[in-house]
């Protein structure tokens, strides 16, 4: 583990590889698990803010659930998280040439809104663990992301560099230059 400031950093981040492949995992992850999206609190009014701006880029499917639902609910651990379709996908994704994308990042790319996703979609394969006086920042494996991998080995991106924007946007430009610092004092120690 690497501690940088009030986060315990899983070295995982550094040495493991990760580019998504959408051409080839459709966007699984918007689609499989057993919960939603997990959100932060503060994600919350900002949801209700621009949900309307969101609202067309959704399925028929995801917008009723979202009206029978409403825009995030509880899961098993009592956490908040986007509603599911038919407790499968997030009520936010929306299809184009069978990949699954997301309705948020489309109006973001679109100029709509200034929220690009919830944070936990964009460190996606990152996970943060809070405690009282730390958080364990850590990779998630999950075998629907195999083809990502693959494609991070063959590219050379360790997880933490594919993450960069959603860390940044999380802990801020200085924390994450102090990473990519214990990157470089890690190859030394390795090599």
């Amino acid at each position: 583990m690497i501690a940088i400031g009030n986060t315990l950093v899983s070295e995982d981040l550094l040495k493991e590889k990760f580019v998504c492949d959408l051409q080839r995992c459709k966007g699984a992850c918007c689609v499989a698990g057993d919960s939603g999206a997990p959100l932060e609190d503060e994600e919350l009014p900002v949801l209700r803010d621009i949900y309307e701006k969101v609202k067309p880029y959704m399925s028929e499917r995801g917008t009723r659930a979202v009206e029978d639902k409403g825009l995030y609910v509880k899961d098993f651990e009592n956490e908040n998280t986007t509603p599911l379709v038919a407790e499968r996908e997030c009520a936010f994704v929306f299809y184009e040439n069978g990949v699954a994308g997301c309705a948020f990042e489309k109006a973001y790319l679109e100029g709509k809104t200034d929220f690009i996703k919830p944070l936990s979609c964009h460190l996606y394969p990152v996970r943060i663990t809070k405690y009282k006086h730390y958080d364990a920042v850590n990779y998630h494996r999950w075998d629907i992301c195999g083809a990502a991998c693959e494609l991070g080995k063959q590219r050379g991106i360790p997880v933490y560099r594919f993450a960069k924007d959603a860390l940044i946007r999380k802990y801020g430009t200085e924390w994450f230059e102090q990473l990519c610092e214990a990157e470089k004092l890690l190859g030394e120690r390795d090599s």
